[in-house]
């Protein structure tokens, strides 16, 4: 019989977090149980085993970031929106590296996977940014992964305390979205 209190969200939930603590590499089924306080075999009642914990932290990370993604972004156009969501972002992620790192390289089984629906609404709140700036449709995809590439390597360079000089972390940041910000504003001018 399952533990009471311990269900699949509560299991998941646990992992993210000692994830975040420990960084993702470094999680492990043995691991969460002891933190859980309950054997390792008692997890695989909730999940189906370390693949699929990472897979559930993960599609938990993107649902999460994009929740974050979406309230900044509501109501803003153009470089407010992008500043916003950018920022949400970079938030999230240094906020979270653990689970964060869960979401690269993972792949979704097919499109109602938890992972791939997740991953849908990051990134469309990165394309609501994208739909103020005009660019076209064919430009789309290019301008996203730009976004995310942005935005990303930003975010887990700093997660992993990887500016290690002098400069202020904030302006340089500032400065990314102005790059960015009349990046778009030149393709969209096109």
């Amino acid at each position: 019989m399952p533990r009471a209190g311990l269900d699949p969200a509560a299991v998941v939930a646990a992992g993210a977090t000692l994830a975040d603590e420990v960084g993702f590499a470094q999680l492990t089924m043995g691991s969460l149980a002891a933190r859980l306080g309950v054997r390792t075999p008692s997890l695989y009642k909730h999940v189906g085993g370390q693949d699929d914990l990472n897979r559930r932290i993960a599609a938990l990370a993107l649902g999460q970031a994009a929740d974050a993604v979406e309230r900044a972004v509501d109501g803003r156009t153009e470089r407010d929106a992008l500043a916003a969501a950018a920022r949400a972002f970079r938030t999230f992620v240094v906020a979270h590296p653990g689970r964060y790192a869960a979401t690269i390289g993972m792949e979704p089984t097919g499109s109602d996977d938890p992972l791939a629906l997740a991953g849908e609404r990051l990134l469309g709140a990165f394309a609501a940014v994208l739909r103020g700036y005009a660019i076209g449709e064919a430009e789309v995809g290019h301008a996203l992964r730009m976004l995310r590439s942005l935005c990303h390597g930003f975010a887990t360079l700093q997660a992993a305390n990887g500016f290690q000089w002098s400069t202020d972390i904030d302006e340089s940041f500032e400065w990314l979205v102005t790059f960015a910000d009349r990046g778009l504003r030149a393709m969209g001018a096109r």
